[in-house]
């Protein structure tokens, strides 16, 4: 809600529609909401969001400059496939800069971070107990930026967003082996011991938890999607 101002009028919202429409992409991509080889055009887009092509079009081209977006020959888009070693190598770079970023911002947490984030933890484990994966992948992103974005460093942040726009949507395949009961996932979950150990102030051991959070759920990907050899 925009803020009032002294005269009692509301504060216009300034933030360009352009820049909305990319945040708006950009968090479909990291929250697993947009999947490998989707195609989205301009024009569809811009009709669901209710804008003009201009703002998608614009959008579209600065998610394909951070490669979390293909052009396609009749100048839609796509949600790239990538190669199980890319997927890999992704994974291997979130575990450092994930894992740095949560042991950093466990000694700047204060009182009301941690509410929050216990917020979000609970919020991850009841969305994994009700079944629904877009809730759980919209909840898993929630939880875990709350906790980066306390780290003191942007550019960390500003990293950590560009690969998860590559790796987003692939984290919907955490759902596969779990899809009688979603709440077997929290058997390779570990937000709660992150938490855990931000509560105790343990940013050593906050970052391990979260390391083996990320990597398990990699593994368990890697063993239940057939990756292509090579990008296309």
């Amino acid at each position: 809600m925009a803020d009032k101002t002294q005269f009692g009028l509301t504060a216009l919202d300034t933030v360009p529609l352009h820049e909305k429409v990319y945040l708006e992409l950009v968090r479909a991509l990291m929250s697993g909401q947009l999947q490998p080889g989707q195609k989205l055009t301009s024009r569809k887009l811009a009709k669901e969001l209710g804008t003009s092509d201009m703002p998608v079009r614009s959008a579209f081209m600065r998610l394909q400059a951070l490669r979390a977006l293909s052009p396609m020959p009749n100048g839609s888009v796509e949600v790239p496939t990538i190669s199980a070693d890319r997927f890999q190598q992704l994974t291997d770079v979130r575990t450092i800069l994930e894992g740095t970023a949560t042991e950093l911002a466990t000694k700047l947490i204060n009182g009301n971070n941690l509410r929050a984030i216990r917020r979000h933890c609970a919020e991850l484990t009841q969305a994994a107990r009700s079944g629904d994966i877009d809730d759980y992948l919209r909840k898993n992103h929630d939880f875990k930026f709350s906790i980066y974005r306390h780290c003191g460093n942007e550019q960390m942040i500003f990293l950590i967003e560009t690969v998860w726009m590559q790796v987003g949507p692939f984290l919907r395949n955490l759902r596969i082996g779990f899809e009688d009961d979603l709440a077997g996932i929290l058997e390779i979950d570990y937000h709660e011991e992150v938490v855990a150990a931000i509560e105790t102030g343990d940013g050593k051991r906050a970052r391990a938890a979260i390391v083996r959070d990320i990597d398990e759920g990699a593994t368990h990907i890697l063993k239940q999607v057939r990756f292509p050899e090579v990008r296309p």
